[in-house]
């Protein structure tokens, strides 16, 4: 017969079991937890993104030093300013001097011709402040915007630090989505092919190396996988969340705000 100690020390071992490093059990634990925990995030998103582009914000330009530049945030693909909400409010309430741009009701047109109405957002904050420099944090397809106008529109003479969050720059096979439903009036959901001819021109040609780059890539994305992430000369970083954990989650949020004053 079974002692009321035998039980202890049974359910003792077990629990011993499930924590120990590399358990099987703690492993689905985790990652059950983080399915949840990202799920949580992508609702949060979605309903941000509702919010669509009537995001009104003061900016406030007495915060503004060389050190602390202006920062511009660029949604992704189908996004709105809505979607950057939570980390334009995050960026606010901790003083940095914010901006988030209307890329239209969805975002959709050609990258190079949002990269060039971001290129004539930043001479006009640019033009408001002391600073000479900004400070862009792309997400997802915004980080393709803010890289193209840093490589070939001059903007890294305007751009101190590039912060790029699930940003597919070797390309997403989830785009094809895209084409199927928006393909006939989105030039974007062909550019975010891999291989395509934007990418392959993007790619070309040195990174400038008068800007500071970063990748923050999401461990459990499937719209944009790690491997889509790479850029060579950035500081890199992966975290295990989704997509839309990238712009919600406070934990990713530390790491942008070190980006940003490092």
């Amino acid at each position: 017969m079974k002692s009321e100690n035998d039980d202890e020390s049974y359910l003792a071992r077990f629990a011993r079991f499930v924590a120990r490093p590399g358990s099987k059990l703690r492993r689905l634990d985790t990652e059950v937890r983080e399915d949840l925990y990202g799920a949580g995030h992508a609702l949060a998103y979605f309903r941000h993104l509702a919010r669509g582009n009537r995001i009104q914000r003061r900016a406030f330009f007495d915060t503004i030093d060389e050190t602390r530049p202006p920062v511009l945030l660029l949604h992704g693909y189908l996004g709105t300013r809505g979607s950057m909400y939570i980390l334009e409010r995050r960026l606010n309430d901790d003083g940095v001097c914010v901006f988030s741009f209307n890329l239209g009701s969805l975002n959709v047109r050609d990258i190079r011709t949002s990269a060039f109405l971001i290129h004539r957002k930043i001479e006009s904050i640019l033009a408001q402040t002391s600073v000479k420099k900004i400070d862009i944090i792309g997400h997802s397809m915004g980080g393709l915007i803010g890289l193209y106008y840093v490589k070939k529109l001059g903007g890294h003479e305007k751009v101190r630090k590039l912060v790029l969050m699930g940003t597919p720059l070797k390309g997403t096979w989830t785009a094809l989505l895209g084409v199927a439903t928006v393909g006939l009036f989105s030039s974007s959901s062909w550019q975010l092919l891999p291989g395509s001819r934007f990418l392959r021109e993007l790619e070309a040609g040195p990174l400038p190396s008068d800007v500071d780059y970063y990748t923050i890539a999401a461990q459990r994305d499937w719209i944009c996988p790690p491997e889509s992430t790479p850029l060579e000369g950035a500081k890199s970083l992966t975290v295990p969340l989704g997509h839309s954990s990238l712009v919600m989650s406070e934990e990713v949020y530390r790491h942008v705000l070190w980006a940003l004053r490092k």
